[in-house]
């Protein structure tokens, strides 16, 4: 069993692993936020568990039971963030702290629970894909708003980003998932967009802000 931070590292691993699925180390120390000397040990703590393969002066790469147990923590994360949403009323901009430290019970029929209480949710508040029990996460196939042309109708689907300032200038623009949206213009000079959408007929939006929102193409 896992301790609390051995989980944080699995976490940090799976979700910073390229498509090769390797991680370097010290991109794992900047995220982690602690001196490469304290991932180091970690490292090759979590290497003795069988959760991932390390050499010296190589990228590091999980397992696959490191991945599974990586993503059974996710699950636990994601699961507690809808829970917090969809039945306690919370909103989608407060529930990371709290999701951050339940993740850690261990307790399968609590959480088991929790997913039949929902209806088995596919997808957390922020439209990241919950794994299943065996630690499988579907991926879906959205793309940046900011890829997207003049004229074309989205849905918005899901977010590369859910800081809390993110979530809540996205409360201020009344943008949450499922939000359809036509693309009025797209200002060549800074990529920025000029979308419409119910309550709003000309919203300007940043490249940046278009980058984090992921939609799926409507038609």
């Amino acid at each position: 069993m896992a301790s609390p931070t051995e989980e944080n590292y699995l976490k940090s691993l799976f979700n910073l692993a390229n498509e090769d699925g390797e991680v370097n180390v010290s991109e794992l120390a900047t995220q982690m936020q602690v001196s490469m000397p304290t991932v180091n040990s970690m490292v090759k703590t979590l290497q003795k568990n069988g959760w991932l393969i390390y050499e010296k002066y190589k990228p590091v790469t999980l397992t696959p039971t490191g991945k599974k147990e990586a993503a059974l923590v996710i699950r636990k994360h994601r699961l507690t963030e809808m829970f917090l949403v969809n039945k306690m009323g919370f909103g989608w901009e407060e529930v990371h702290e709290i999701a951050e430290q339940v993740e850690h019970i261990h307790a399968p029929k609590f959480f088991e629970r929790m997913d039949e209480m929902m209806g088995f949710p596919t997808i957390d508040p922020h439209g990241s894909p919950i794994p299943d029990k065996q630690g499988r996460v579907q991926e879906r196939n959205y793309i940046p708003l900011s890829k997207c042309t003049k004229g074309q109708q989205v849905k918005l689907a899901a977010l590369t980003n859910s800081s809390t300032e993110f979530l809540e200038f996205l409360n201020s623009r009344a943008l949450s998932l499922g939000t359809e949206l036509t693309i009025k213009s797209v200002e060549s000079y800074d990529l920025s967009m000029v979308v419409s959408y119910e309550g709003h007929s000309s919203e300007t939006l940043s490249e940046k802000v278009c980058e984090r929102l992921l939609v799926g193409v409507i038609g």
